[in-house]
């Protein structure tokens, strides 16, 4: 995995061995992320990414001007790769990591202006995750489109494999 754009463009990322993670392809990533920069939702923001897997979403941002990530993960292996990953592209002043469930640790951290979950896809707590976080805008990866929301509307959803990828903003 490498990549896409960005100041980190073409550098390698690794991810953990097995299925317990299941990587954003760089093709989604490459067209999750034009989008976010044609909103000029990634220069100078605040990210958080839940289910964070190997950070190959959050150091996107990084790599395309995001001021911070804070990165939440509760596997193991994946947590080794991805602070390895972080290490390795030095990453690592611009960065938070925390080991926990992202569903109960997502509206403890403050002051987030986009959200990347992205989590195992038999996950259905989308309402209560979204009604937990700060941010505006939530990018939601998943098995299908996310709709429905309380306070939350879908801006636009594309499908790339089996991947859903919705974009979603909170309601004034």
């Amino acid at each position: 995995m490498r990549i896409v754009a960005g100041e980190l463009r073409g550098r390698k990322i690794s991810a953990p061995e097995g299925n317990t993670t299941r990587p954003t392809t760089d093709m989604a990533r490459e067209a999750i992320f034009n989008a976010l920069v044609s909103m000029n939702a990634v220069v100078g923001a605040r990210i958080l990414d839940l289910f964070a897997g190997s950070g190959a979403l959050g150091i996107e941002a990084l790599s395309r001007g995001a001021l911070h990530c804070t990165f939440i993960e509760r596997d193991r292996d994946a947590l080794a790769s991805l602070q390895e990953n972080l290490k390795k592209l030095s990453l690592t002043d611009r960065t938070t990591v925390v080991r926990g469930d992202a569903l109960i640790l997502a509206g403890k951290v403050a002051n987030i202006d986009l959200v990347l979950a992205d989590p195992p896809y038999e996950f259905v707590q989308w309402g209560v995750l979204l009604a937990s976080i700060s941010a505006q805008l939530v990018v939601a990866e998943s098995n299908h489109e996310i709709a429905g929301i309380p306070d939350w509307v879908s801006l636009r959803s594309k499908r790339y494999g089996r991947t859903h990828v919705t974009y979603l903003r909170r309601v004034p």
